[in-house]
This record gives structure tokens, C-alpha cells and sequence, in this order.
């Protein structure tokens, strides 16, 4: 019997758990969890050891004591039924007026029996239509029915496809008026089975995706949110280092569909209540931990809640980390001990994203406070002191974290433990601290004194290969690496210092050969470097003397999607002639550029056919630009002109270009040259791209029709066909036939 089309089938296990994976970027063995036929009768054992820390871990596997369930075989007749259902949906001979009615008939002929149907690897796959074409209250009436198997079905490999089908559709009819309440009845009933016993479904890889789905649910959150389902390593870096808001603000707010915080608090609670009893075990199980970090997540911002769960996914209780006593050194110890496991580490930087001040506060001074070096030298406690630089609150703090790590740049680098100094340097530039001691420990762990500072940019963008060589005096520019993306984005933080604590990296990458710079700017990487140092505070000069070094080659850049954004970058700090050059080596590929996604915006935001067409009218246009911004900048004055003595916190506040006075007169800014605007990226804001207009000679393509009195004849003639045939199929229903 054909299956029914993976068009109708949720994410699967297997893919969602490898997507998180990846985006942890902590090597974690993917769990091969496809769906595979099984034997009927098979029983339900969770008595299975598995290693609970994630990364072979020499602590003892962690079995969920539960007695064993043995499944009845589904009889040929409903086992029939169900085939026809499925082959009526399969080759669409049924009216969508008719496909609700239809579900619902035959989602009632499970009664009894939900156990033995959702765990069928077959008749699943049918199942789950049903309960997302069904009504309301027939698809609640399905799963109280099934209440008290919930987490048998939910822990089944081909069972929990169909529980989380079942909450995708009580998602969507969330969106009725009248259906809340009886949804809400229904979500009770399940939620009393499982806490009975959640640890079951917690420490299970498909019975802790349900759960997840089930929390996302009662927030209110979709299924397919940051909260959900975790987020891209480049999308999380770009929040660690303050690049851009957190996505957690984006997501979930729009599309938001009704919740229940009741029942989520009384699911949490029952999940906490459990843990008390378990915690050993819920902290170093790596599906466990996915759920916390869910609830953690979708509890951001309730404090209360928040203040009596994280101390007890510690260890401790709440008055030990909130007032004045100490925490026992032995809790102290195990949870340092637990940072070094995989599944605490990730749930650990959750909690330290989403802490309340005055819990953050006390782990990081009772916990954290002497341990800091030791954490960031583990592959996997250092993702944890990443998240704990990243939410530091105040300059205190910082001084904290300076005095363990500020000596130890070198070392962490070496160790590969750049994600470490790239918080710290992301801290600094956001708390105002130690900014120019941020910069001399970078620019020292990578060059000796007697070394030039020509050296610092090529090797920061090579961090493995310049600490992997042995002879580091003798090192090169490795042509053809890609650049490293951690060294790239420390790169980043340290062009947006003030100019006065990053002479040497200016002067360094403003000595890089022309091949070199040409290939820094192919790499998505080094690009993002190159426009970093050109949106800086750097004097207009330097930059103009790294636009010189890629004339030749700024068409070639421009059909690159990340090279186009250098273009840009390089049009805006070039002089007019600069720009002219540019924008006429962009004329040599203008029918390249139309098809290309970044294309359309670079023609039209460097006026390339306006150039092509009149270029000494597009030469008049900037001169005048540039003309405006030189009366504004003298008018206004800039930070660069104005030398000073004052600490580095003053001379930080100083870096924006505006002085106050142009604060003040927010109209004076409509004047000025919209290509001196923001450095984000273009894309960032910009919706979609104009298509290249048509050719004179296209034409949109015509079609025969068919006579309107046909079509509407054999429109009738099926319709009757679909409807005799689908009645058929119900009145074959297995209590009829058994009756």
C-alpha cells in the first residue's frame, strides 16, 4: 500500500535534532531516528540504556524505570479500512467540502483502539490526516479518548508523528472563536497523565519533542519560533556579539495564537516537581535538557517562575544564590563539573540568557568567580563563560572578568577558545571598559614586540592556521583558506572601537598587498572585515588607500552576494573619482548584475544606467552630495577632530559623529547624503528587488480554453463519482462489517 505523501507529515525527529546540532556547533553524534516497519505485537520498553552526557561520557546510563506495555495487533479488518482511506485521499477523490466529514467519520472509528493505530507504522501515516482535516471537537474527542496512552503514543517512534500532528491542528483551530475552551478542557486532561510522570517523555528523543511542542503551544509561541526550535550559529553569534537585536524579539510576535499560561505553569511546575526527585539524571540527559531549555525560553521575562526554577536546575535553592550565605562548596563543585557535560553546558547558557538580575548576579559572583579560566579552557564550558560574558550587566562585572582572562588572550587563542575573546571584546565595547586593553591583549597574543604590526589583521583572520604553524616568525598569508569566522568577527568588534585604541589594526590592514585584499573581499568572511574598517572611524585617506587596492576588480566583486555588499561599502568612502571607477566597471557587467539577487539594488543605488546614459550629469549629482556632507561635517564637527585627555569611557562617548547640538535639530539630518547613512547592511532592511525591466519583444504566452460547457459538464460527472465512492468506503466501517 502507497504511504500518504510526505507533504502531509510533520518534521521528523531525526532532522530537527540535527538541525539544533548544527546549530550548537558542539559535535554532537546525530541520532538516527527515521521511521522504520516494525512487527505488530512489539512492546513498549523504556527500560533502554543510553549515555546520557551526549559525548561519550564515562557516567553510568540512565534508564527510566517503567513497566512494559505490550501492543495489541490491529485486526485485518480496521487494518483494511484504514488502507481505503488512505488510497481515497491519495488519489484525490474527494471534495474539500467533503474531506472534514470524512476525517472526522473515520477518526471516530479509532475509539478504543488509538494505542494500537498511532503506533502502526502504516496506518500512523493515515492517522495523521485525519487529526489535521478534522473538526474540533472530534479531533478533541480523539485525543481525551487516548488521554491515558498519551505518553505511550507520544515516546513511539511512529506514534509521536501523530501526537504532534494532533497539536499542529489544535494550533489552527485555536484560531476560531468558539473552539478555546474545548481545547483548553482537552489540553487538561492530557497534561494531568503527564505529570504523573514527566521525566518519561522528557528523557525520550520523541516524547521530549512532543513535550516541547506542547509548551509551545500553551505560550501561545508557533512550533517553527526561535524558542521552539534553536537557531542558526550565525543568527546566535550575531546576538553574542551585539550585531543585531535578538531574535527572540521578532519571532514571537508576530502571528501570535492564544495560549494557555495556566496550563503551562502547571506543566512546568509538574516537570519541576519532577526534577527535584531527578535532577542528577534531567541535567546531563541531552533530550531532558532541550525541554528545560523550551520552558526556560518561553518563561523569559516571568521572574517569579524563573526565581524558583533555575536554582533547582542548579542544585541549590534560591536563598543560597539570592542572599548574603554562600552556596555548599560541594554544589559549587558539581555544577562546575556539569558545564564540562554537553547537555548542562547548552541548558546553562540558556539560563544565563534568560536569569533575572538578581539570580545572574549571584551565580556569577558565588559560582562562576575563580573558575572562569578553568571553564573557558573546555570545549564545552566555554560556551557557557561566552553566555556569561554576553549578559554581563554592569562594569563590576566586567572588571571581574578581565582580571581572570585579560592575561590570557594568548592562551585561549592557542586552545581555540576564540569565541571567549570575542565576548570579551564585545562586553568592552558595550560597557565602555577596557576598551584599549581589549585591543593591546589582541593585537599582543598575535604579534611580538619586535615584530610589525603590518602582521596583526592577516593572522587574527588566519587563527588556525597561524597558531597550527610551528614556525610562527615564518608565517605567510595561506592563499586559498577561508578565513576563520570567529577571527572575522573579533575583526568586526574591533573596527567599531574609537580610532584611538585600534592604530594597529588599522595601520595593518591598510598594509595588506592588493592580491591579498582581493581575496579578503571574495571571502564572505574577510568581506565583512574589509566593510567593517571602512564604516570605522579611520580617517577618510586609509580608506580610500584600501578602496585603490581593489580598482580592477570591483565588477568581478559585485556579482558575489557578499561581495556586492563591499561595493557598496567602498562607493561610499571613495572621492569622486573613486566612485566614477567604480561605477564604471560595474557598467561592463550591468547585464550580469540585473540577474542576480543583490544586483538590482547596487544599479540602482550607484546610479549605474544613470551614469551610463549622462555621466557628467551623474558626476554633477556627486560632487553635490559630497558637497553637502563636507558643509555638514564642518558645521558639525566630528569626534576625530577633537583631541582629548579624558578616560576611555569619556573618549568612547565621544565616537558618534553627531556633536549634541545636532541632536537637537533632528531636521538639519533630512539634508544629508543618504549614502552616509547607517553602516547595516542593505540587505537588512530592503524587502525585495525590482526585476530588470522587459525586453520590447516579450510578451506574456497565450492559452487555448477549453469549451465552458464541457469543463462544467465533467466538473458534475466527478463530483458524483467522488461522493458515491467515498460513501461507499464509510459504510465499510469495521463495526458495520462486524456487525
Amino acid at each position: 500500500m502507497v504511504a500518504i505523501g510526505s507533504a502531509a507529515l510533520p518534521l521528523r525527529r531525526s532532522e530537527s535534532l540535527m538541525e539544533e546540532d548544527r546549530s550548537h556547533k558542539r559535535g554532537r553524534k546525530k541520532m538516527g531516528m527515521s521511521r522504520k516497519p516494525e512487527k505488530q505485537g512489539r512492546s513498549f520498553d523504556a527500560n533502554v540504556s543510553k549515555n546520557v552526557s551526549g559525548r561519550g561520557s564515562n557516567r553510568e546510563s540512565y534508564s527510566v524505570p517503567q513497566t512494559s506495555v505490550v501492543r495489541k495487533t490491529v485486526d485485518p479488518e480496521t487494518t483494511k479500512y484504514f488502507s481505503e482511506i488512505a488510497n481515497l485521499f491519495e488519489s484525490n477523490e474527494i471534495d474539500m467540502e467533503e474531506r472534514s466529514s470524512l476525517c472526522s467519520n473515520a477518526l471516530e472509528e479509532t475509539r478504543g483502539k488509538e494505542l494500537e493505530l498511532a503506533t502502526d507504522y502504516i496506518i500512523s501515516h493515515t492517522l495523521q490526516t485525519l487529526v489535521e482535516g478534522c473538526e474540533v471537537d472530534c479531533l478533541c474527542a480523539f485525543l481525551r479518548s487516548c488521554a491515558k496512552n498519551f505518553p505511550l503514543i507520544a515516546t513511539d517512534r511512529s506514534g509521536s508523528h501523530v501526537a504532534e500532528s494532533a497539536i499542529r491542528s489544535l494550533s489552527k483551530h485555536l484560531q476560531e472563536s468558539d473552539a478555546y475552551a474545548v481545547i483548553e478542557d482537552t489540553l487538561n486532561t492530557i497534561c494531568k497523565v503527564i505529570v504523573k510522570n514527566p521525566v518519561d517523555l522528557m528523557c525520550d528523543c520523541y516524547g521530549s519533542h512532543v513535550l516541547r511542542s506542547l509548551l509551545s503551544l500553551f505560550k501561545g509561541v508557533p512550533l517553527d519560533s526561535a524558542e521552539f526550535r534553536m537557531r542558526k550559529s550565525s543568527s546566535a553569534l550575531s546576538e553574542r556579539f551585539h550585531f543585531k537585536a535578538p531574535r527572540s524579539d521578532v519571532d514571537v510576535s508576530p502571528n501570535v495564537i492564544p495560549g494557555f499560561p495556566d496550563l503551562l505553569k502547571f506543566l512546568v511546575s509538574g516537570m519541576l516537581k519532577c526534577a527535584r526527585n531527578n535532577i542528577k539524571t534531567l541535567q546531563v540527559d541531552q533530550y531532558s535538557s532541550l525541554v528545560l531549555q523550551t520552558a526556560l525560553k518561553l518563561l523569559a521575562g516571568d521572574e517569579e517562575e524563573l526565581l524558583q526554577i533555575i536554582p533547582v536546575l542548579i542544585g541549590c535553592t534560591r536563598e543560597d544564590i539570592v542572599e548574603e550565605n554562600s552556596i555548599k562548596p560541594t554544589i559549587v563543585r558539581d555544577v562546575l563539573g556539569l558545564m564540562k557535560e554537553t547537555a548542562f553546558s547548552h541548558l546553562m547558557e540558556v539560563v544565563l540568557e534568560v536569569a533575572p538580575e538578581v539570580l545572574y548576579n549571584g551565580i556569577f559572583s558565588k559560582i562562576f568567580r575563580n573558575s572562569l579560566f578553568e571553564l573557558s579552557s573546555h570545549h564545552c564550558g566555554n560556551f557557557v563563560i561566552q553566555a556569561l560574558i554576553s549578559h554581563t550587566k554592569d562594569q563590576g562585572q566586567m572588571e571581574l572578568l578581565w582580571e581572570e582572562l585579560g592575561s590570557n588572550f594568548k592562551d585561549l587563542l592557542k586552545m581555540g577558545r576564540s569565541g571567549v575573546i570575542a565576548s570579551l571584546i564585545a562586553a568592552s565595547q558595550r560597557l565602555h571598559i577596557y576598551e584599549h586593553k581589549c585591543c593591546q591583549a589582541l593585537a599582543t597574543a598575535v604579534h611580538s614586540s619586535n615584530e610589525s604590526t603590518t602582521c596583526i589583521v592577516p593572522r587574527i583572520l588566519f587563527l588556525d592556521s597561524y597558531f597550527n604553524c610551528e614556525d610562527k616568525s615564518n608565517w605567510n598569508w595561506p592563499s586559498g583558506v577561508k578565513m576563520h569566522v570567529m577571527g572575522s568577527l573579533i575583526l568586526q568588534e574591533v573596527f567599531r572601537f574609537h580610532i584611538e585604541f585600534i592604530q594597529p589594526f588599522i595601520t595593518s590592514i591598510t598594509s595588506i598587498t592588493a592580491d591579498n585584499v582581493l581575496e579578503a573581499a571574495k571571502d564572505a568572511g574577510g568581506a565583512r572585515v574589509i566593510e567593517a574598517f571602512l564604516s570605522s572611524d579611520a580617517s577618510a585617506k586609509l580608506k580610500r588607500r584600501l578602496v585603490m587596492r581593489l580598482r580592477g576588480h570591483f565588477g568581478e566583486l559585485s556579482l558575489h552576494s557578499s561581495g556586492s555588499f563591499t561595493v557598496e561599502k567602498c562607493f561610499t568612502a571613495g572621492n569622486i573619482s573613486q566612485r566614477e571607477g567604480i561605477v564604471s566597471e560595474l557598467v561592463a557587467v550591468r547585464s550580469e548584475l540585473w540577474n542576480t539577487k543583490q544586483g538590482p539594488h547596487l544599479m540602482r543605488k550607484l546610479d549605474v544606467d544613470g551614469f551610463a546614459a549622462r555621466p557628467d550629469q551623474w558626476r554633477s549629482r556627486q560632487e553635490s552630495k559630497q558637497s553637502t556632507f563636507r558643509d555638514f561635517s564642518a558645521t558639525f564637527g566630528s569626534s576625530e577632530t577633537k583631541p582629548s585627555n579624558n578616560s576611555e569611557t569619556e573618549q568612547s562617548k565621544k565616537s558618534s559623529f553627531l556633536s549634541d547640538d545636532y541632536k537637537k535639530k533632528s531636521k538639519v539630518g533630512k539634508t544629508v547624503d543618504h549614502h552616509q547613512a547607517s553602516p547595516a547592511p542593505f540587505l537588512s532592511t530592503t524587502t525585495g528587488f525590482k526585476r530588470k525591466p522587459k525586453e520590447k519583444g516579450q510578451s506574456s504566452k497565450k492559452f487555448a480554453r477549453a469549451s465552458v460547457d464541457e469543463d462544467v459538464s465533467n466538473v458534475k460527472n466527478n463530483k458524483s463519482k467522488k461522493r458515491r465512492h467515498s460513501e461507499d468506503v464509510l459504510s465499510k466501517s469495521p463495526k458495520k462489517l462486524k456487525a
